[in-house]
């Protein structure tokens, strides 16, 4: 069976994508979770925040071109 994501890394994602099966998994692929975590969450979740940064810069280069 092959995975759905393609070779990578690091995977760069928003809240919407912070919950723990999901980071296991990922990590499970040898894949590092960059997520940053909810508010609600109990313990913080330590991740490379110059890196999300990135990921916010393609979201808006997105939405740009979509209008």
């Amino acid at each position: 069976m092959l995975p759905a994501l393609p070779p990578a890394s690091v995977l760069i994602g928003d809240r919407g994508y912070d919950s723990n099966p999901y980071r296991q998994a990922l990590q499970a692929m040898g894949i590092e979770p960059c997520i940053q975590g909810r508010n609600n969450r109990l313990r913080t979740v330590i991740y490379d925040e110059n890196l999300h940064r990135q990921r916010n810069r393609i979201e808006r280069m997105f939405g740009r071109l979509k209008d």
